[in-house]
């Protein structure tokens, strides 16, 4: 009977991935910056996890944490792997678009005031 296979057994390395490298080139990374593809660059040349990190982006922004989740990859080898194709040319980023902060209630009833004050 053959013994079988872990997950962990079929994993490459993380530092042949990331070609030993520990850190990526840019420290703007964070979990919810958001990684948009572009389309004008070729795939060719790149590896297999690059590829991959490619095609999930070419629909639409994902965030980092959500890229590392879908290619099975710890948060640190994908963020290596997102400087590399933003150097590049392969991947741009955009910071999250800000949580609304609740607004003075006083400046709404200035507004409210303002409005029925022209009506």
């Amino acid at each position: 009977m053959t013994p079988r296979r872990r997950p962990a057994d079929r994993l490459v390395r993380s530092y042949v991935i990331t070609d030993g490298r520990a850190q990526p080139s840019r420290n703007t990374l964070d979990l919810v910056t958001l990684l948009i593809a572009t389309d004008d660059l070729p795939l060719t040349g790149l590896n297999p996890e690059k590829r991959r990190l490619m095609e999930l982006c070419r629909p639409g922004a994902l965030s980092v944490a959500e890229v590392a989740g879908h290619l099975g990859l710890p948060v640190g080898v994908t963020k290596v792997l997102t400087a590399d194709l933003m150097d590049s040319g392969h991947i741009v980023t955009r910071a999250p678009i800000p949580a609304a902060r609740p607004t003075d209630a006083r400046i709404l009833q200035e507004v409210l005031d303002g409005l029925r004050a022209r009506l």
